[in-house]
């Protein structure tokens, strides 16, 4: 087995490319740094540098090892910050990613439980767009967060593994005073001659909104572009025209509109908690992920 220590000095000395400018760096003599590369190149039973007049290059045999090294070395400096993290969950502390649809349905009852099943760690909710929570997980930045997708656009991020929670229908928000507002479930060829309250176009409810009318045979009229959920839901309170929504979005909507169900007429997203694959995930974040995991199910034996 090859010593780490000795690969270490290995690609110092090639990224310095001087036996002297390395050892300044490790805090070697050259002579024992020299010692150090002598005893790696009688491991491997060739030699790994070439000694120039002025510093030294790698050998074929030199620059295929450190490639190898450098990978190494990557890992182990990833398991020692993971260590570290692990011992820190001593101290109590974890950050989990959501998003605001979803925060009044199951987040807070999974905050509230974690909180009464272990009152010492500390536990930080960072709520953000999609792309902001997917680079947070990257960069480590939150060990968890929920997230969502539609069929048609898959989340494919291969460092994530993801756990489904739920499938969240799309649901009809209409004024309490529209035709459509007593009715328990309606189809799409119903609002074919409605004005539409949409999300901004970037939105994916309003792709949503296109794909569902396009399936029942229609183009929809736009009324108006709303900038969030709020704005959306105060402008079909006054009869300016309908919506789609997730009914996560609309759990706790205003009194003077009414939600319709679509039934599978539109489609739904899928709601999922995700986290790096690669890292060793400490206890308080695998408590968080399976309260999550029982909370949603929970909401959909509910619902």
């Amino acid at each position: 087995m090859l010593d780490v220590r000795r690969l270490s000095v290995l690609v110092t000395i090639l990224d310095h490319g001087s036996l002297t400018a390395a050892a300044k760096t490790l805090g070697y003599s050259p002579s024992a740094l020299s010692q150090q590369l002598q005893r790696l190149e009688q491991e491997v039973g060739q030699p790994l540098v070439r000694r120039q007049p002025r510093g030294v290059t790698a050998t074929e045999a030199g620059a295929l090892l450190a490639g190898h090294a450098r990978y190494i070395l990557r890992r182990l400096r990833a398991a020692e910050s993971e260590l570290g993290e692990l011992a820190g969950l001593q101290r109590g502390r974890i950050s989990v990613g959501t998003f605001p649809t979803i925060g009044s349905t199951i987040m807070p009852i999974a905050i509230s439980r974690f909180r009464r099943d272990y009152p010492q760690v500390r536990l930080d909710v960072h709520s953000a767009r999609f792309d902001e929570l997917v680079a947070a997980l990257q960069e480590n930045a939150i060990g968890l967060s929920l997230l969502w997708d539609y069929q048609w656009n898959r989340i494919q991020e291969p460092d994530l593994s993801l756990t489904p929670l739920f499938e969240d229908p799309t649901v009809l928000v209409v004024s309490q005073e529209h035709r459509l507002g007593r009715a328990r479930h309606v189809t799409m060829s119903m609002l074919r001659h409605e004005e539409w309250i949409v999300r901004k176009r970037d939105h994916p409810v309003a792709e949503v909104l296109e794909r569902s009318c396009r399936s029942a045979g229609f183009s929809p009229s736009i009324a108006f572009e709303a900038n969030d959920y709020q704005e959306a839901l105060a402008m079909v309170s006054v009869g300016l025209g309908v919506a789609l929504a997730p009914r996560t979005a609309v759990q706790s909507a205003r009194p003077d509109v009414r939600i319709v169900s679509l039934g599978q007429e539109a489609p739904s997203r899928r709601i999922v908690v995700a986290h790096r694959s690669d890292r060793v995930r400490p206890p308080g974040e695998r408590a968080m992920h399976q309260i999550l995991v029982d909370v949603a199910r929970e909401h959909l034996t509910a619902g």
